[in-house]
Order: structure tokens, then sequence, then C-alpha cells
């Protein structure tokens, strides 16, 4: 449940959000919803997330798969199921979405992949455990831009995962309007 109402003020600002997001997401986001209640927060925060959707030095499935184990890290229920959303939209194996919260135990993943996600995870602990050994195959393999992109990619969902968490923002369904439903037979994995 929310720690803060998510009917904030109809401010202008607001309804332009509540806007873009319906037309874009289907629905009004909730992370939206409660930064709504500080206008300036909002907009810093809308405008930093304009800037980041722009960057374009890591493979998007790369980054996805980052963005996904670190919110998994820290038990974001919100941001795995945007996600998966966001990850069906990419095209990524509906398989590889579904294990990310279990990848070490999955053969969906190729070696890069399985690095990316380690790094995440590495890098969302508290203290941080980034390692010269895993950052070097990293910047070997992906370049220097690509692996600035995947560092601070990783550094941004730990901001949007600690908010929302921290809120008690939960999932809004987003997977259930894809075709990432648990296949019959198939026990439900991860934090959904």
């Amino acid at each position: 449940m929310a720690r803060i109402s998510l009917t904030p003020p109809r401010t202008l600002l607001f309804r332009a959000l509540e806007w873009y997001s319906k037309r874009a997401y289907g629905k009004v986001l909730d992370p939206g919803r409660a930064m709504a209640h500080h206008r300036r927060a909002l907009w810093a925060y809308l405008r930093f997330e304009q800037s980041v959707a722009r960057w374009n030095q890591l493979d998007k499935g790369l980054k996805e798969l980052a963005v996904m184990a670190s919110a998994a890290s820290i038990g974001c229920s919100w941001c795995m199921d945007f996600g998966y959303w966001e990850g069906h939209k990419l095209g990524l194996d509906a398989r590889k979405l579904h294990d990310v919260p279990a990848w070490r135990d999955s053969d969906a993943y190729t070696p890069l992949e399985r690095d990316v996600m380690a790094y995440a995870e590495a890098m969302t602990a508290n203290p941080p455990e980034v390692d010269d050994e895993l950052s070097a195959r990293l910047l070997g393999q992906l370049g220097e831009p690509a692996f600035v992109e995947l560092t601070m990619m990783v550094a941004v969902e730990n901001l949007r995962s600690r908010f929302n968490s921290a809120m008690g923002l939960t999932s809004q369904g987003f997977k259930e309007s894809c075709d990432l439903r648990e296949a019959p037979g198939r026990p439900a994995r991860g934090v959904l």
C-alpha cells in the first residue's frame, strides 16, 4: 500500500503528466502520482528521465536486463512489473524476462548478459561490491561509452527502485497487459 496519497493536487503539471502517461503507457504511473506532491521534484525528475531515454551507447536489451537485475536485488515489485512490460516492448525473450530474479539458475542468458546482471547486482549491494575483474571484462566487451552508460543505468535504477520501494508502490499490472503471464504448469518466479 502506498505510503502517500496517489491523488495529488491537480496542477497543470500533473494534468500534463496524466495525459502523457495515459497516452504512452495506458495508465498514470504511480511513481508520478507520488512525486506530484512536490512540483519541483517531479519537474526535475521528468527532465532527467527524458535525458536518460536518449542515451544510446549500450545495447537496449543489456540495459533492460541490468535495470531489472537491479530492481530485483532491491525488491521493487513496481519496477519489475514495469520492466517486464518494457522488455516485452523491446522484443526480449519472455524466458529471459521471467528468469531475471533467478538469473544465476537459468540457462537463458549469454555470458555477457550474465556479466551485466552480476555487475548490476554488485553495484546495487550496500555497500557496492563491484570487483576489478568483472569491470575489466565488461569494459573490454562493451567499450568505455557503453560501460559508463551501464554504470549510470544501474545507478538510475537504484534511484527509481529505492524511491518506489520507500513510497510503498507496488505492481500496477503491466506484466498482465503483455504476453508474459506464467505458462500453465510453470511455477511463478520472481518478486511479482
